[in-house]
């Protein structure tokens, strides 16, 4: 695959389409299988509750696939992700109800840089919080 947005087009404040991505506790147990982590904090929450968190959370590394993927669906190819970073700021808390958790992510270029690369800042939220800080990726476009 090749990247489908050409850095000419692009500008400094230039908004990615936004994304919003669900998370259940089924979407936890998909991921722990697929990733080897069955920590407990992801799926029971009983031992979540014991440990201080207020219910089960997603997984971080989960948390920071879905946010990637608003740069990669925008740039039509997930290999022109060169770079990419992020700070868990607050843990996405998903309740065992029919709804579950709402990860929405928005995303904005911060910076052409060399050799037709641009830096993403990205603002991933659930339920009002901030859950990734300095989350940032580096694209490398046609």
């Amino acid at each position: 695959m090749t990247a489908k947005v050409s850095f000419d087009e692009v500008e400094v404040g230039t908004e990615l389409p936004a994304g919003a991505f669900p998370v259940t506790r089924a979407t936890l147990v998909q991921y722990a299988g697929a990733s080897g982590d069955f920590n407990p904090i992801h799926w029971n929450e009983k031992f979540a509750r014991e440990v201080g968190l207020p219910d089960v959370i997603a997984h971080g590394m989960f948390t920071m696939a879905e946010a990637a993927r608003v740069v990669t669906d925008w740039v039509g190819d997930p290999g022109a992700l060169v770079e990419y970073g992020v700070r868990f700021t607050k843990p996405v808390v998903v309740p065992n109800d029919d709804k579950g958790a709402l990860i929405q992510v928005t995303g904005k270029v911060a910076a052409k840089l060399d050799d037709r690369r641009v830096r993403v800042d990205l603002t991933a939220t659930s339920d009002g919080q901030k859950v990734l800080g300095m989350s940032r990726a580096v694209v490398q476009l046609v």
